[in-house]
């Protein structure tokens, strides 16, 4: 038995090695890490992002910024969401600059992937002492 009421979904799944591993992923938080390194905590997500997508260039990954997502309610459009960015069309992102972490943040990464139909969403808090430490990797 693991705990949880029938029916409920376990959307959050532990990171594990090969997780940890997954090539893109890696590369996408170095950059990360770069721009932290150079810009350091404290500044606007805007500024962040033009930073991360500038780097993610210079590492010639793919990605599409500020991404118009329609969303549906029972089979009609309601309205549409905005994703920070999607990488290689295979990863969501979502920049915060924040000082206190909200778990809501994860659940709307997790709500990002389920309407995109994306497996993997990473959550990057620039305003962190460590860059580590900002960072929350998800998988559906």
């Amino acid at each position: 038995m693991n705990g949880k009421a029938p029916g409920q979904r376990n959307e959050k799944r532990v990171t594990d090695k090969k997780d940890r591993d997954d090539p893109l992923t890696a590369r996408i938080i170095a950059c990360a890490i770069e721009v932290h390194r150079n810009l350091g905590p404290g500044l606007l997500e805007s500024i962040y992002e033009n930073a991360f997508a500038a780097e993610m260039e210079n590492a010639g990954l793919r990605f599409q910024r500020q991404v118009s997502v329609p969303v549906s309610y029972k089979g009609q459009v309601i309205g549409d969401f905005r994703v920070d960015l999607i990488i290689e069309d295979a990863v969501v992102v979502e920049i915060k600059s924040v000082e206190r972490h909200d778990p809501l943040f994860e659940a709307q990464v997790l709500t990002y992937l389920r309407i995109t139909g994306k497996h993997v969403g990473l959550l990057v808090n620039f305003n962190s002492r460590l860059l580590k430490d900002g960072i929350k990797r998800m998988v559906l």
